[in-house]
């Protein structure tokens, strides 16, 4: 059995730079036609120059036919003229960070609807950029996600003509929010969409499976595995596949983020094919993409086949999502 997608495209993407950049970024262009890369970066991609640079470091290390739609790290520093250059040469992404939420976050935004800011995000709106949100606060763990959203819904009020991305949603209770706004979308990880909290503490610590947002409750992870089978076109997929090195995983501070770039396309068509869904799995990892975003789809197409994957325990020093598991679908070779 074959299954064929045309043009999939992972809307939410951390590649790294220099040996984890040329280690990783195969995984996804082997199974993906393009992906939004996110900017967070030491140091982070602040302009246009960095940006291209980055974006042609990410071309000279694929091997497959591929297209990085790499953002732009949103600070206050960002002006008008620089927006304007970004749209010159094919940039349409901006990234936004609240300071402290993440990973690579340390020059992200303090105040959010300060006035500078949202004079940033008037013109972001006038150039027709979108606009890609990290949304969490720094309150509780489980509740960050919630607490934020009110910054979500005046941004959408303020700015109707602005197409703003809730990045890996990961709480039931922020879908109604992306319904109820047209300007409002957002991306699903798998990750989010299969993990519980449990996961990562209902054993064993797993560090490997610690990530931000967090993980949730069951529900939650029922909710937007839901959301996906039934290809919501408000919902795009974006994996937020986020390498780190054992040693940044397995130590006092471990850092966040989850590495499921080499197994996605054959899971989730393992996942759908177990809820009868696999005739929407083209809509939600390129259709709907290609709609939110205003992308061309190109020809090319990934074949899937029915035949065992063996996950392996280890890439490149880095454990992926679901490692040493099996599952039934493979990349065809």
């Amino acid at each position: 059995m074959k299954l064929e997608i045309q043009s999939p495209f992972d809307m939410h993407l951390h590649l790294r730079d220099g040996e984890i950049l040329r280690d990783v970024v195969n995984y996804t262009s082997s199974q993906f036609c393009g992906a939004v890369v996110m900017p967070n970066l030491n140091p982070p991609i602040t302009s246009v120059k960095l940006a291209l640079e980055y974006k042609t470091r990410i071309l000279n290390s694929s091997k497959y036919d591929f297209s990085p739609f790499v953002s732009l790290y949103l600070t206050e520093e960002l002006d008008k003229e620089e927006l304007q250059k970004a749209k010159d040469n094919g940039l349409f992404m901006l990234k936004l960070y609240p300071k402290g939420a993440t990973t690579g976050s340390e020059n992200g935004v303090k105040e959010i609807l300060s006035d500078k800011v949202l004079e940033i995000l008037e013109v972001a709106e006038n150039l027709g950029f979108i606009l890609s949100i990290h949304g969490e606060t720094n309150g509780f763990v489980l509740d960050r996600e919630f607490e934020f959203l009110p910054i979500f819904e005046s941004l959408a009020k303020t700015f109707p003509k602005l197409k703003i991305i809730f990045e890996h949603l990961s709480d039931r209770r922020s879908i109604e929010l992306v319904e109820r706004y047209d300007n409002l979308y957002a991306t699903l990880t798998l990750h989010h969409m299969l993990l519980s909290l449990d996961d990562v503490l209902g054993g064993m610590l797993n560090p490997h499976y610690f990530c931000k947002p967090i993980l949730k409750t069951p529900k939650d992870k029922e909710t937007l595995l839901n959301i996906a089978l039934n290809a919501h076109d408000k919902f795009s997929f974006g994996s937020d596949s986020a390498p780190h090195l054992i040693s940044k995983k397995e130590c006092n501070n471990g850092a966040a983020g989850i590495f499921s770039a080499p197994i996605l396309l054959p899971k989730l068509a393992e996942v759908f094919e177990k809820h009868d869904s696999l005739e929407n799995l083209e809509k939600f990892v390129s259709l709907n993409a290609t709609k939110i975003y205003n992308l061309n789809r190109s020809n090319r197409k990934i074949t899937l086949i029915k035949q065992e994957l063996k996950v392996s325990k280890i890439y490149n020093d880095i454990v992926p999502l679901f490692a040493g598991d099996s599952m039934s679908w493979s990349l065809e070779q």
